[in-house]
């Protein structure tokens, strides 16, 4: 499966939860075969949820008794095996939702669903509304409105908005997205070459690379040049690890 951390509401609340994509099937243990799942269905919510109660709720005491969870203000007494114990206790009972969509219609529909939650932050520029050193205005959308426009205005103090997206940025060397069994990273090229081979499903022909030699054409970007206000354009792009190609900066075109 392939799952993506999204930590923040439309108003810009801590609001973490994750988004999962599970393929319907898997590899036999002896990875001979593909088994699929029951036409129309792949398992119990009701199971599913009651699972990912106790795991979750587990995890919580595993990290307090390692001393892992910190505690401020009205909260400190929950630093206490005891207390922690009896403000857990109520969760255990309660009914836990876990939502399972249907299945996507195809991988366009997959690419379409994830590039919604990959790789955005928890604001983009065309919400914002005005800015000054007083007040931040940004629309947010008001999910407790069943029908009409749930498009409203947001204001807060310049502060309280700059505490609210900062604690949507993840820590250093924290991954918002995992993989894991057949598409985990180490394994995941020949896994899917066996599936495909199973499923007798052909791979899709990708267009060939250009030659090193062809000339690139530069893409502009949308932002000028802070110091002259020009174009800017994008000479080269590589990947992370990659070193850049040893090359002279472009000379300036006479006008």
């Amino acid at each position: 499966m392939t799952s993506v951390l999204h930590t923040w509401g439309s108003a810009l609340t801590h609001h973490p939860h994750v988004h999962m994509i599970v393929p319907g099937g898997g590899l036999s243990p002896d990875g001979t075969r593909w088994v699929a799942c029951k036409l129309g269905f792949f398992l119990h919510v009701r199971v599913l949820s009651r699972l990912f109660r106790r795991l979750f709720l587990d995890g919580l005491r595993d990290l307090h008794r390692a001393g892992k969870l910190v505690f401020f203000g009205d909260l400190e007494r929950l630093a206490q095996a005891d207390a922690f114990a009896q403000w857990l206790a109520p969760f255990r009972k309660s009914d836990w939702v876990v939502y399972a969509k249907p299945p996507f219609g195809g991988p366009e529909a997959v690419l379409a669903y994830l590039s919604r939650y990959t790789h955005r932050v928890a604001i983009s520029n065309h919400r914002l509304v005005s800015a000054d050193t007083q007040t931040v205005a940004f629309r947010w959308k008001d999910y407790r409105i069943k029908s009409g426009d749930r498009q409203k205005v947001m204001r807060l103090a310049t502060p309280e908005f700059i505490r609210r997206f900062l604690i949507h940025v993840l820590p250093d060397g924290f991954h918002r997205i995992r993989h894991y069994g057949v598409l985990a990273s180490s394994t995941r090229k020949a896994n899917i070459t066996k599936i495909r081979a199973l499923l007798c499903v052909q791979r899709t022909e990708q267009t060939p690379a250009s030659e090193p030699d062809a000339e690139i054409i530069p893409l502009t970007l949308r932002e000028p040049c802070p110091c002259c206000g020009g174009p800017m354009r994008i000479i080269e792009i590589f990947r992370r690890g990659q070193k850049p190609m040893s090359r002279a900066p472009p000379r300036e075109q006479a006008t």
